[in-house]
């Protein structure tokens, strides 16, 4: 009798440690990827590498941004009273065609300025928004494109009040890619003609499980199982709903994907996944070679705009 409540007892003491030790690891790992305030250099590597998860960054093109006399910041209510933040520069020759261009994981709208100066100079008005917990937009999570999805419907809205007419495209490079995909699931006004998504994930999930095998060499179990836990409670989201491949399968409109094939990052065969699961009729890839994560279009400039030029030439009239 007295052993098996000594048996008992070690078997509770150490129930309770395995708790304790799971939840630790579960915190842990819920801040490295979703605390904006969270050192990410075990993440990248490096501040470069961080610096480039939205792709190319010319402090020449931040400037034009920052100094362009057309340029204004404005600001909106999220769902979750949240104060979102953008920058908006009106083309100088008048035109109904908007782009809203997403930056990545860390990353904040600055840091899209080469692609909006780009599209920019093909006629565009331009809408860069940061995302929550990045840049000037409030939040204490990173949404990993979930909850940015509905954000990003609230900027469509926004354009929509200041012009009825307008045509929009969404261009989103990496956790971007990933939120204008989620955006693409839902019942868009048929003012947003497509979507480009340039190295963009299939789901939160998978990306994670990804990175913990590849930086970690760790299984996701039980460690994303316990770390989405902590999402729930802390950024009222799963880390499992945020899936871009579930909600693109909902979608009807123009999708490019671009991605290059050296990304291990976010890997090169998640594009050919969510092209598979894209019922548009409307949908292409790009591949652009010897491109890794973020850096199709430094790679192959002429390709990626050349690329982009007849898409949304195509689906924009």
């Amino acid at each position: 009798m007295k052993i098996k409540k000594i048996l008992a007892c070690v078997g509770v003491l150490l129930s309770t440690i395995t708790i304790i030790g799971l939840g630790f690891v579960g915190n842990y790992f819920y801040n490295l990827a979703l605390n904006p305030d969270t050192s990410k250099e075990i993440v990248f590597g490096s501040d470069d590498e961080e610096d480039e998860t939205s792709g190319q960054v010319l402090q020449k093109d931040i400037d034009w941004i920052l100094n362009n006399p057309n340029q204004t910041e404005e600001y909106i209510n999220s769902f979750d009273n949240l104060n979102l933040h953008s920058y908006k520069i009106l083309n100088e020759n008048k035109t109904n065609n908007w782009i809203i261009s997403v930056h990545g994981y860390g990353g904040d709208a600055k840091k899209v300025s080469t692609y909006a100066r780009h599209f920019y100079d093909m006629g565009y008005n331009v809408l860069l928004p940061d995302l929550r917990g990045h840049g000037q937009s409030e939040g204490e999570y990173i949404g990993m494109g979930w909850h940015d999805r509905l954000d990003i419907i609230n900027w469509i809205n926004y354009i929509l009040e200041e012009d009825k007419n307008a045509n929009i495209m969404l261009h989103g490079v990496s956790m971007g890619a990933g939120t204008v995909t989620m955006v693409s699931g839902e019942n868009l006004p048929k003012n947003v003609k497509g979507i480009i998504a340039d190295c963009g994930y299939t789901s939160a999930w998978d990306q994670f499980s990804y990175q913990l095998k590849t930086i970690f060499n760790l299984k996701e179990f039980p460690i994303l199982q316990v770390s989405d836990l902590f999402a729930k409670v802390k950024a009222g989201y799963s880390i499992k709903d945020a899936s871009a491949i579930e909600q693109v399968k909902k979608s009807n409109i123009p999708i490019l994907y671009i991605h290059g094939d050296k990304d291990t990052f976010v890997p090169y065969y998640m594009m050919q996944e969510l092209y598979d699961a894209t019922p548009s009729k409307e949908k292409q890839m790009l591949t652009i070679k010897g491109a890794k994560h973020a850096k199709a279009s430094e790679v192959n400039p002429k390709l990626y705009w050349e690329t982009i030029y007849e898409f949304t030439n195509k689906h924009m009239n």
